[in-house]
């Protein structure tokens, strides 16, 4: 067994002052739908197997992802699902959880396409989500994400956000 070490972050959104990340012209921010959950589903699971600090894991984080992304694209439940796009591109996603008893609001966080990488992107596709989470309602969200892995460097530190610490286990490869 190997340890994984997480950080839960929480935000007040009432504190949260700046929630509209600038992005450059040809970057836009969009409601992902069924005709793009292919597209959304590739760029997600391109992601984390990007990610070497899964790569251990990634058969369990399969199943963790295929759970988060049927319940963005299932019509019965209320999840949503933002797209970047570069272009008519999709080169990142984030699924939202508006639901204000949920534990986790945004399972999978932000995730980016490798190529698109450490430009402030995905530090921008976290600004939006926590926005359209203020606007449907919440005042207070929260996401678990491993310590070491692209989420965890794109979280804000600002005031209004808290972080804790944790360990499990999670099987050896």
């Amino acid at each position: 067994m190997r340890l994984i070490q997480w950080v839960r972050f929480s935000w007040d959104l009432d504190q949260l002052t700046s929630l509209a990340p600038a992005l450059p012209a040809h970057y836009h921010f969009a409601l992902a739908s069924q005709p793009n959950e292919k597209e959304v589903r590739a760029i997600i699971q391109r992601s984390f197997a990007h990610d070497t600090s899964w790569s251990y894991a990634i058969h369990e984080v399969g199943a963790l992802l295929e759970g988060w992304l049927a319940a963005a694209f299932a019509p019965e439940h209320n999840g949503v699902c933002i797209a970047l796009r570069h272009g008519t591109r999709i080169i990142g996603a984030t699924v939202l959880n508006p639901d204000p008893l949920a534990e986790d609001h945004l399972a999978p966080g932000p995730c980016v396409q490798l190529e698109y990488r450490n430009r402030g992107l995905g530090t921008a596709l976290l600004g939006e989500a926590l926005r359209r989470l203020r606007e449907s309602g919440l005042s207070r969200v929260g996401t678990t994400a491993k310590s070491n892995g692209p989420a965890r460097r794109s979280s804000p530190t600002a005031p209004g956000t808290t972080s804790r610490w944790r360990c499990s286990a999670a099987p050896a490869r």
